[in-house]
């Protein structure tokens, strides 16, 4: 047992830096760091180093696995992580479709879960899996409630869709589909695209063919540049609408002109600094900005902040659990998922947290912000 403790601990200095030889609570990381959903998960990866060391007095060690994008080494992964290194709470993964599986091992295991996924499928509809599993990125219902109501005041009535073929497309897709009939939208083509493809030009020319007034993309990262490069290449002249997915500055610096003007409604992250001094949203954004460039020497972005947000909820929680039972316990893990359930007014780059038994994402409309790509920045939309 000494051994393996001393493997672990040696695992987590790699990533930290530091030794964690008394290391108590552990926390098991499954990024996407390789593959497809890399974008996402290499600032995540670069986000554990600023993550803190000790919370309620008790050091923290962060056990990191690559599950390559990929759901089977994510599965993998999850069961190495509660089976081998006994971890107390499970983050991860990137990706909605890696995520999904792990679902089963935090229901087998009784060990809470946080993803850093997007999908609402991921903690709807609530049952005995997803009573042990929370996320912090908004679910796809609310984002695409808050940009479907922008796009039906501006007076829009035809919208064309292109979306990744997986779990976060699909998601969005069937908000979109059952929201837009309400608003007094209607859902002109469906098309869509694998995240590794290199184009999407078909798919493009489906879309204008039907003539929407505006187009809607479901993606996330830089494949996001590819089917509003591809419409701008074709002369399309309409609005483009993206999701929450595309803030990163990586999205903005490949896609350059293509991607001025798309609107999508993300979180406060992508324009803190168009917010009060005295916001909580701010704060929250200023203070995970500093600890990341002070260990990276670069800003990062909304991705890097899934993981801080995961830790920020487990910040609050840990202190809570620990007054019911000790690290490395079966009842630490049920008093991790019951603080993390009650978690209230907890002020997040992601947006404002409020958890509850049938809500395990817990934001509502305060946490959606209107964001334009304007001059090569995501500034308020106006």
């Amino acid at each position: 047992m000494r051994l393996g403790l001393a493997g672990l601990c040696m695992l987590a200095a790699i990533a930290l830096g530091a030794s964690c030889a008394r290391a108590e609570i552990k926390v098991g990381i499954v990024v996407s760091a390789t593959g497809p959903g890399s974008a996402l998960g290499q600032p995540q990866l670069k986000t554990v180093a600023a993550l803190p060391k000790e919370i309620a007095g008790e050091t923290i060690t962060y056990i990191v696995l690559d599950d390559e994008s990929d759901s089977v080494k994510g599965l993998q992964n999850a069961r190495r992580l509660v089976i081998q290194d006994r971890v107390d709470v499970l983050i991860g993964s990137s990706l909605t479709p890696v995520t999904m599986p792990m679902l089963d091992v935090a229901l087998e295991s009784k060990t809470p879960l946080l993803s850093m996924a997007a999908s609402t499928a991921i903690v709807q509809p609530m049952d005995d899996k997803r009573k042990w599993a929370f996320k912090v990125v908004p679910n796809d219902d609310l984002m695409a409630k808050a940009i479907l109501k922008h796009i039906a005041r501006s007076g829009i009535k035809t919208l064309g869709y292109i979306g990744v073929s997986d779990g976060y497309g699909e998601g969005y897709y069937q908000e979109i589909s059952r929201l837009a009939p309400e608003l007094g939208l209607s859902i002109t083509t469906h098309e869509v695209y694998a995240r590794a493809d290199t184009s999407v030009t078909g798919q493009a020319l489906k879309v204008i063919s039907t003539n929407p007034e505006a187009v809607f993309i479901a993606s996330a990262g830089t494949p996001a540049v590819l089917p509003q490069q591809a419409l701008r290449e074709r002369n399309y002249a309409g609005k483009i609408f993206q999701t929450h997915g595309v803030a990163t500055q990586e999205f903005v610096n490949l896609g350059k002109e293509n991607v001025e003007g798309a609107v999508f409604a993300g979180e406060a992250f992508s324009i803190a600094d168009d917010l009060p001094a005295d916001s909580p949203f701010r704060r929250a954004t200023e203070e995970f900005v500093s600890a990341y460039q002070a260990v990276n020497g670069s800003k990062p972005n909304i991705f890097a902040a899934h993981l801080w947000d995961t830790v920020a909820l487990l910040k609050r929680a840990i202190p809570v659990a620990l007054k019911a039972a000790s690290p490395g316990t079966a009842e630490l893990r049920a008093a991790l998922r019951d603080a993390l359930e009650h978690s209230k007014d907890v002020y997040l780059n992601n947006g404002l947290s409020n958890m509850s038994p049938t809500d395990h994402n817990g934001y509502d409309e305060r946490s959606a912000f209107l964001i334009k790509v304007d001059g090569g920045k995501f500034r308020v939309a106006q």
